[in-house]
């Protein structure tokens, strides 16, 4: 019996050990995984980061983990080996759902976040009424603004009021698109995708002109080896040559020790020596952007230096940008004693390239939301940026301010469509010495899965009108039926007739530097160029120049039936008495009719210098004309001219001697009378 005993113990011993040991082959595996965090725990680290589209993938996997292969196995044990987790309350299958859509929305991958959120919607309608509004962003970025109106309203239907401020932005979002959608001058633009002979599936963006052709890029390469909770994707920048519209093969710019380091582009020196860029680090699991520059040594670049005087502790300091004259760097920034969260600043560059100290661009230009990627057009005084305040198109739109830094900024515009879009327009250059919208390339998300391409857009220049009025230069009346005519640079010839009301308008083809030929019957013909006194830029299609009035003098037009003369004395301008006879008779003339106009011309005799005869025949025709207009008759009913010796009369030397009687007849005044509807302008 106590043999049967102690064989039975040792029996339950041995038996007892055996599922010590065999739990022990099975627990081990399990410890071992815990050390190596989940999925969850990797997507949420990832998402914190700002590593978006990682941490989408991670939730995904946590999601969907891969089916484990089936173990037969005999053993009772096994029957719960590999079970999923089961996840409850905040950690909710669809609370993680909410996290992974989420995600993609922050990664720019619309499509796949509103499957998400719809999805959201369908399972827990009630705990996730915020779906509906992110669902409207999402619809919003696609373009889909029926579906993200209706999303709005079902959005306020819920009674959730967390997002109705944002819900609000978008639908005046969405009329200001439909607004600019309408614009007339869109016809003016074209806006095509830069093509690559390397598509590269994370974008190509921030260009930079770096001579002839040839510019600097960012594009985003993945790591060969990807380890998990580890963002494969880096920033990296290269150069290439710009085709038309086609980008020739990417070249990695080859910075010293810049191996896995995120890096964006931000500007070349005037002498494209001197490299400013975006450099990222990671910093206790947040990304910090700070300044750097690095300068050219042959087809390679120094090793990246802080602009430390830019790089405040703390702050994030990105995209900047160097005047064209090399002065100054305008760069954005989320330091304190801003207006919210980036803002645009700037700073002045020395003749050593040594940077002062950085000022605050203003309320004109800064907002309490981000403002980012400064441009400053030279040519046009005009600083471009982006930024994702409300009452845009979606997501960054671009703005611009007109000013300088010495005279301070106007407040910044929207530049509207097609420049801008309902996803992110960012990154905007364009070439100096040529109209703001002439040549520009700009980095925009539209029409892609994701990420940030390039854009070429060129406007054609608005038709010009020119419009102005030719005028009697005494009278300062209208002229009717004048002709002006004008050589293009073609050589051909344009002519334009001035209206009823002296008015002419025509269309300024090049610059408003022609030469005007202006000619009308009985009067002087006159060249002239334009002289631009305003101009209207309130049409979207024509700027109407407003020229200055052209004045013409009327041609003395005699003749014997109609002309009074009045003789002087020699040297003398004053009326002799019985010539006031002469200037009573043409008055009562005008004071009977007063259709009658007058025409004084005076002039000398061949005595004194040509230069003296003028002023004085001009002062014999002036008296002619104030002593009528003394007694009462209008100014405007008088025109008069002075010749000097010209077109005497009669002789004044006969067989070498003087003749008196003669050169008294040069010394004159004529008058000649017409009627105001025979020589109307």
């Amino acid at each position: 019996m106590k043999n049967l005993i102690a064989f039975l113990q040792k029996q339950r011993t041995l038996h007892i050990m055996g599922l010590a040991f065999l739990c022990s082959i099975f627990i081990l595996p399990v410890n071992a995984q815990r050390k190596e965090p989940s999925p969850l725990k990797l997507a949420d680290d990832s998402f914190t980061a700002g590593n978006y589209y990682t941490a989408a993938k991670l939730y995904d996997q946590f999601l969907n983990p891969p089916k484990p292969k089936k173990e037969v196995s005999d053993f009772p044990l096994n029957s719960k080996h590999n079970q999923t987790t089961v996840l409850t309350g905040t950690t909710s299958r669809v609370a993680i759902l909410y996290k992974q859509a989420d995600a993609y929305r922050m990664a720019n991958y619309y499509n796949e976040a509103a499957a998400l959120y719809k999805e959201c919607i369908e399972k827990d309608p009630l705990s996730f009424a915020g779906a509906w509004y992110w669902l409207a962003v999402c619809y919003h970025r696609l373009d889909n603004f029926t579906e993200a109106e209706n999303a709005i309203i079902k959005y306020k239907g819920t009674g959730d009021t967390k997002y109705s401020d944002q819900a609000e932005d978008i639908s005046n979002s969405i009329s200001f698109i439909h607004n600019q959608m309408q614009r007339k001058d869109s016809i003016l633009f074209r806006v095509m995708k830069l093509s690559s002979a390397i598509i590269n599936e994370k974008g190509l963006f921030a260009p930079v002109a770096a001579g002839s052709d040839q510019y600097f890029f960012t594009s985003t390469y993945t790591d060969s080896l990807k380890v998990n909770g580890i963002n494969p994707y880096h920033n990296r920048l290269y150069k290439t040559a710009l085709n038309g519209s086609t980008l020739q093969q990417l070249e990695l710019i080859n910075i010293e020790s810049a191996e896995t380091i995120n890096q964006v582009t931000g500007s070349l020196s005037p002498d494209r020596n001197t490299l400013y860029f975006t450099q990222w680090t990671n910093e206790n699991g947040k990304l910090l952007s700070s300044l750097f520059n690095s300068t050219r040594n042959g087809d390679s670049w120094s090793k990246p230096a802080s602009l430390s005087i830019l790089n405040i502790s703390s702050s994030n300091n990105k995209h900047p940008f160097i005047s064209a004259d090399g002065n100054t760097i305008f760069f954005a920034s989320d330091r304190s004693g801003g207006y919210g969260q980036f803002d645009i600043w700037y700073a002045p560059v020395n003749d050593d390239g040594s940077i002062g100290n950085a000022v605050n661009a203003g309320s004109a230009v800064n907002t309490a939301a981000d403002e980012g990627t400064p441009f400053y057009h030279s040519s046009s005084n005009t600083l471009v940026f982006s930024s994702n305040k409300t009452g845009g198109m979606g997501g960054y739109d671009l703005y611009e301010a007109h000013g300088s830094i010495a005279d301070g900024w106007q407040v910044a515009e929207n530049i509207g469509y097609p420049l801008n879009s309902s996803r992110d327009d960012r990154y905007f250059i364009a070439q100096e010495n040529k109209s703001l919208l002439a040549e520009v390339l700009l980095s925009s998300d539209r029409g892609s899965s994701c990420c940030l391409e390039t854009y070429m857009l060129n406007k054609a220049p608005k038709q010009k009108t020119v419009t102005g009025i030719v005028r009697n230069k005494r009278s300062m009346l209208p002229i009717a039926g004048a002709e002006l005519s004008w050589t293009e640079p073609d050589g051909t010839t344009k002519k334009v007739i001035t209206g009823s009301d002296g008015i002419y308008h025509f269309e300024l083809e090049g610059i408003p530097e022609k030469q005007l030929t202006i000619t009308r019957p009985t009067y002087k013909e006159l060249s002239t160029g334009i002289t631009i006194a305003g101009t209207d830029e309130s049409d979207l299609l024509v700027n109407a120049l407003t020229a200055t009035d052209i004045y013409l003098e009327k041609k003395l037009v005699l003749k014997p039936e109609n002309v009074v003369t009045v003789y002087f004395d020699f040297d003398k301008y004053n009326l002799k008495t019985d010539e006031q006879g002469k200037m009573d008779s043409v008055y009562n003339i005008l004071a009977e009719d007063l259709t009658a106009i007058i025409q004084i011309s005076g002039y000398t005799d061949g005595l004194g210098t040509e230069e003296y005869n003028k002023i004085l025949s001009d002062r014999r025709a002036s008296t002619c004309a104030m002593f009528l207009i003394e007694k009462g008759i209008d100014s405007t009913r008088i025109s008069f001219e002075s010749f000097g010796a010209c077109c005497p009369v009669e002789m004044e030397l006969i067989n070498g001697r003087d003749n008196a009687e003669g050169r008294s007849k040069n010394r004159r005044a004529l008058i000649n009378i017409s009627r105001m509807k025979e020589e109307q302008d």
